[in-house]
């Protein structure tokens, strides 16, 4: 074995004869995939779905909602910001659905059609293929990347190398920038780098984002779709016979052999693929459809724009490679067999829990509170004789104004005949703003039994008509 052979594999010694070596290959070095580039109908709505998740998310931070960014997650207040909503860390019941309602999502979407996600909408694919549009830009289609990287060095492949890691690089910055302006707000940063005042922590954030998709989507690429990515391990469990995939019509394609279009493909015995593996070229993780379901499938229909390209070049019918389900090739069932069988119950199940959980998510989220209160007991002094033979307990009220106006809360207390607020009972809170108010309770003594005694605040936001009744308790000394 030549020493390039050795390095390409990694290899172990079965050692059976003590004069001689044999190896045993354990894994062989990867190979790089050179998709190539195709036209057709899943090509354009692959490219749809990219503008439109695009030109959301490298947008979405340059709107703006009154006077502050539509949407900003900012942390370092704890509020985030969503077009007219505000939301604070005691609304993180509202995430939780959110997560819920993305999982059922994925878990619909995958029973009903497999990895569509994956192959039109997964920020991995997306930048892969945006990077992979640069590459071909600079570098020319698969036969041109393949020679230029079989080239020995020289000025052209220093230049076109350079020229492509320079743009990579650049839309990289670009987005760890963007991603930052969900965080922070965009025009500060914005400001920060023109006046070189990025803080280190900024710095480090866009590196880092700009860094892994530079990483991931000019080098790993298929490889996180391959070995990183877990959904690719457990989409079989969510998979059956009459999920939608793309599947290859091996009765109709078998036997495949090349041949001109003057041949009559009936009476030479073969089947209608012509071997041309233009649907491995086109592959984005560089498998070959025709043998079989493969987790690596990420359902993005090249493969099907590049055999039905090819279907019509041979005067042949299309659909040899096509979106459709096992049992659909199996039974040689048609499209609306393949639709009535896809509606099975677990699909139902999942739309109607799908369904409940978006109207339970929509009507919480607009019944709402637009504010907050934590009623807090002084714990210092339970309770205390004050002048005119009364007795106090003091509270702490934090009242969180989730609007972004200023408010006006009117607080009261009932719960025991005699029970008066001996202290202001009116509060002004700034927009999306909190303040901490003490209030003074006062019973006159004796009135009561020693012990604790429930009661109940009430606030109300003057400018809303809304109200918030809030339990505590009244400590009556012996």
């Amino acid at each position: 074995m030549t020493v390039s052979q050795q390095k390409s594999k990694k290899v172990i010694p079965i050692i059976s004869d003590p004069n001689q070596e044999k190896f045993v290959s354990l894994y062989e070095a990867q190979k790089k995939v050179y998709p190539r580039s195709i036209s057709g109908y899943f090509h354009q709505w692959r490219w749809i779905t990219i503008w439109i998740t695009q030109i959301v998310f490298y947008g979405m931070p340059w709107l703006e909602w009154g006077n502050r960014q539509a949407l900003l997650l900012d942390i370092s207040t704890h509020r985030f910001y969503i077009f007219g909503l505000v939301l604070y860390p005691q609304d993180l019941v509202f995430l939780v659905v959110l997560l819920v309602i993305a999982a059922l999502a994925l878990f619909l979407f995958t029973a009903v059609a497999g990895r569509l996600w994956c192959g039109f909408s997964c920020p991995q694919s997306v930048y892969t293929e945006i990077f992979l549009w640069i590459e071909r830009k600079i570098e020319g289609d698969r036969a041109a990347r393949i020679k230029l990287d079989s080239k020995a060095l020289s000025f052209e492949k220093i230049y076109k190398k350079w020229l492509k890691h320079a743009a990579w690089i650049t839309f990289s910055m670009w987005t760890g920038f963007t991603f930052l302006g969900y965080f922070t707000p965009i025009r500060e940063i914005s400001d920060s780098i023109l006046h070189f005042h990025l803080s280190p922590w900024e710095t480090f954030w866009i590196c880092f984002y700009g860094f892994a998709t530079y990483g991931n989507a000019g080098f790993l690429r298929e490889q996180v779709c391959k070995y990183m990515c877990p959904y690719a391990r457990f989409q079989s469990a969510m998979f059956d016979k009459d999920t939608l995939i793309v599947t290859y019509d091996e009765e109709r394609g078998e036997p495949r052999s090349g041949r001109s279009r003057k041949v009559d493909a009936k009476e030479a015995g073969l089947g209608d693929c012509i071997d041309c593996s233009l649907c491995v070229q086109v592959c984005p993780v560089g498998i070959d459809i025709r043998d079989g379901l493969q987790y690596e499938c990420i359902s993005c229909g090249l493969c099907v724009d590049a055999c039905d390209s090819i279907m019509d070049k041979m005067n042949y019918p299309r659909g040899l490679v096509r979106f459709s389900t096992q049992n659909g090739v199996s039974h040689h069932w048609s499209k609306h067999e393949i639709i009535q069988k896809i509606l099975r119950p677990r699909v139902l199940i999942y739309t109607g829990l799908l369904v409940l959980l978006c109207v339970g998510f929509a009507v919480s989220l607009g019944m709402r509170t637009p504010f907050k209160v934590d009623v807090i007991r002084d714990r210092g002094v339970l309770s205390r004789l004050v002048e005119g033979g009364n007795v106090e307990n003091v509270y702490r009220l934090q009242i969180t104004n989730a609007t972004e106006a200023t408010q006006t809360y009117h607080i009261s207390a009932t719960g025991l005949d005699g029970l008066t607020i001996a202290s202001q009972n009116e509060f002004t809170v700034n927009a999306a703003d909190s303040r901490m108010v003490a209030i003074g309770l006062q019973i006159p003594d004796g009135s009561i039994k020693s012990g604790s005694h429930p009661i109940n605040f009430e606030i109300k936001a003057l400018g809303l008509n809304e109200a918030i009744t809030e339990k505590s308790i009244f400590y009556m000394s012996r």
